[in-house]
């Protein structure tokens, strides 16, 4: 803000903006020098202020409505040329077309577009972001010129709202339509009200997914808001300079007015009188604040300021003083301080305290190309940035916040290489020699040999990437740095190898991959360093092969059965006491149980079963069968699936006696069992009752005993063999 005396503030952003006071000095240029004769029209009033249109119609300049173009156009003769003003808010795409042909079929005819180049900005997004399978909405007033230019710039659906109230009414309306299936492209009239943009633009997000905003509300316009605010915060009473007409006068109106209720719109000194009397008194005792809208020449700024100071103690200094005084003059090559007033992944917007607005493109504020400035910067951050370049003409001055990183981190470059530090940055070219690492906006050269990639490997799997750098070499004449990934990789490496090596103790379990396989066993890559586990160590059963068990690329659960950290050796296991076969067998089987059993080998003595994995059992050849067998081979097969009984279980040694007799032997039983229970129960229906032999009297002679049938021996159970069973091998 600038001060005058102690109790008037005037806002720095008051009076003409840039494409006002642009439009402005094109018509007072032309006015002293337009050739004899010649004929000034503006296409509707230059800009939203009566006192500075009345101006330029005392000196000649005539106002054209666009039905008149073209009958002004045809009168126009080497006596009596004609030039035409399009205004700052700028003019339909039909006109302007009009313009172009009657330029070309009459010389003595000609324009100067005076159109803002913001405004333009908004008119080619609307141009390029808009047709088929795209919806374009704009927030703005209907009726602005400015909106009514943009809009004629729209192919295919359209849609202005001039609130964040009306887009969510239309939104819950369904008017829209299914915004799902297409583009939503928005934009905001330059003069549109901050705030109310920033909740629009939330609803869109909420609506959409697939979204293209274009923040092109004048850099100007957001410095006036904020200005207004911040002044309406702090003072008593508050003076709004501008046209009725003008629609960024009117919203700095509403923005004083919320925080000041004595807030007052004039058009000039003479509206000011008219309420002076109910201001007067308060004047020298409160702080007074004084904005003026876009459309507002400093002459009535000057105007007024000079009656408020009528009734302070000190002179009030000329307004054009006051914005000298606030307003730098910029160089190609400064370094400047400015505070963002607009943030898009686009470029960034500053106040550097200039007749300028100060731009930094994203390539120009970051290194990181899929970074967002969005996410990195937020509105009244403080940036150094470099001038590239300024444009007085389209009030833009081209900045660089990369050129001071570079130059204030090159002396943290040099300082990481004296003190051998490693640095992170970001892989950000790559060519044949090697690849260009980005740290703080400075560029390091990695020579191929440096960067870790193997001969076979292509570097461009580098690019983009967060890499680790040291740097190797620096030559301060060219600022030059050279650095090496390899180095970093290879001192990491190491320190994870120690600190692996530190940790380690028998006995630790791991997850690794299997990495290679030899005759005697695999290799597992443990993360750091890799581990052997011995063919033996792969399974408890006796295998000819590690492939037998794993295959490289596997996942296996692994651990340290020993270690040598001198030779940098350790010995794993595969194998684990819950999957020993012998504890499986013995935590699921007793003597007793019956099973089934597969055979796998047949021996003079016997036959061996597979009971489970890793655990077979005997079959002696006294138990294959109830009747004699001379060889195996004449009941069983390799092969053969058997029921067989646990007779026996030798803990010591480990061996299990099976037997396929018993369980013959005990089917044969039930079998003679159920049959003689069958013919004692036939015997009883069918036989009649013998009568009891009655023994002689007086006789010493014993009675004869009945004859008793011999047992039919070839149903009866053979008498069990003794388990002798030898020794599995």
């Amino acid at each position: 803000m600038a001060e005058s005396g102690s109790n008037i503030i005037v806002a720095k952003n008051a009076g003409f903006c840039f494409g006002v006071r642009r439009a402005a000095e094109s018509i007072e240029e032309r006015l002293v020098q337009a050739a004899p004769g010649e004929r000034l029209f503006t296409l509707g009033k230059l800009i939203h202020n009566d006192t500075y249109n009345s101006y330029l119609a005392e000196r000649g300049v005539g106002v054209l409505d666009e039905s008149e173009i073209a009958e002004v156009a045809a009168s126009a003769s080497a006596e009596s040329s004609v030039t035409l003003f399009i205004r700052a808010h700028g003019v339909t795409r039909q006109t302007e077309e009009q313009l172009g042909r009657l330029a070309a079929e009459n010389k003595h005819f000609g324009y100067i577009d005076c159109t803002c180049p913001y405004v333009r900005k908004v008119r080619a997004a609307a141009s390029e972001h808009s047709g088929e399978g795209k919806c374009f909405i704009l927030m703005g007033n209907p009726q602005h010129p400015e909106v009514v230019g943009i809009l004629s710039c729209v192919e295919g659906e359209k849609y202005v709202f001039s609130s964040a109230d009306e887009l969510e009414a239309a939104v819950e309306s369904g008017m829209l339509g299914d915004m799902h299936k297409k583009t939503a492209v928005m934009a905001v009239q330059t003069t549109f009200d901050l705030s109310e943009w920033r909740k629009s633009r939330e609803i869109l997000k909420k609506l959409c997914t697939n979204t293209i905003i274009f923040d092109t509300i004048c850099g100007v316009t957001e410095k006036r808001q904020s200005e207004a605010k911040s002044l309406s915060e702090q003072c008593d009473i508050m003076i709004v300079i501008g046209g009725r007409e003008s629609a960024n006068t009117a919203g700095l109106y509403d923005i004083c007015k919320k925080n000041c209720p004595l807030t007052y719109l004039v058009a000039d000194g003479r509206e000011l009188r008219s309420i002076l009397l109910e201001i007067k008194s308060k004047i020298p005792r409160v702080k007074t604040g004084i904005v003026a809208g876009a459309s507002t020449p400093a002459g009535i700024i000057q105007e007024v300021l000079e009656i408020m100071s009528e009734n302070t103690q000190t002179r009030a200094q000329t307004f054009e003083e006051m914005l000298e005084k606030s307003l730098k003059t910029l160089n190609t090559g400064e370094v400047v301080t400015g505070t963002v007033t607009s943030v898009t992944d686009a470029e960034l917007q500053l106040d550097i305290g200039a007749k300028v607005t100060g731009v930094i493109a994203a390539d120009q504020a970051t290194d990181d190309p899929s970074a967002k400035l969005t996410e990195m910067f937020q509105v009244g951050d403080k940036i150094d940035a470099y001038v590239l370049k300024v444009n007085d003409t389209d009030g833009v001055a081209t900045l660089s916040k990369r050129r001071v990183d570079s130059d204030r981190n090159w002396q943290e470059l040099v300082k990481a290489y004296e003190d051998n530090e490693v640095l992170e940055g970001r892989v950000t070219g790559v060519n044949k020699g090697g690849v260009e690492v980005t740290i703080n906006s400075n560029r390091i050269f990695v020579p191929a040999s440096q960067t870790g990639v193997p001969k076979d490997k292509d570097m461009s799997e580098l690019l983009g990437e967060a890499v680790r750098i040291r740097i190797i070499e620096i030559k301060p004449q060219r600022k030059r740095a050279i650095g090496s990934i390899r180095l970093v990789l290879r001192d990491e490496r190491r320190a994870r190898e120690a600190a692996f090596w530190d940790s380690l103790e028998v006995g630790m379990k791991f997850t690794g991959r299997v990495k290679n396989m030899t005759s005697y066993g695999a290799f597992v890559d443990l993360g750091v360093v890799d581990g052997m586990v011995h063919t033996t160590e792969l399974s408890w059963k006796h295998i000819k092969s590690p492939a037998e068990v794993v295959s490289i690329g596997d996942e296996i659960e692994v651990y340290v059965k020993s270690f040598d950290r001198e030779r940098g050796r350790i010995s794993l296991s595969y194998k684990t006491e819950e999957t020993e076969p012998w504890r499986v067998f013995k935590n699921r089987f007793a003597v007793g149980d019956v099973i089934k059993a597969r055979i796998v080998s047949l021996m003079p003595f016997g036959a061996f079963a597979e009971i489970i994995d890793g655990v077979d059992g005997l079959i002696h050849i006294s138990q294959l069968a109830i009747t004699r067998v001379s060889r195996p081979e004449d009941v069983l097969s390799i092969g053969d699936m058997v029921d067989v009984k646990i007779v026996g279980i030798d803990e010591e040694k480990r061996n299990v006696s099976l037997s396929i007799r018993a369980l013959l032997e005990e089917e044969a039983r039930g079998e003679l069992a159920a049959r003689n229970e069958k013919d004692s129960s036939e015997a009883d229906l069918t036989e009649e009752p013998e009568e009891a032999p009655v023994a002689p009297e007086n006789t010493d002679t014993p009675a004869e005993a009945p004859e008793v049938a011999p047992a039919d021996l070839s149903e009866a159970t053979a008498p069990e063999a003794p388990v002798d069973t030898p020794e599995a091998d």
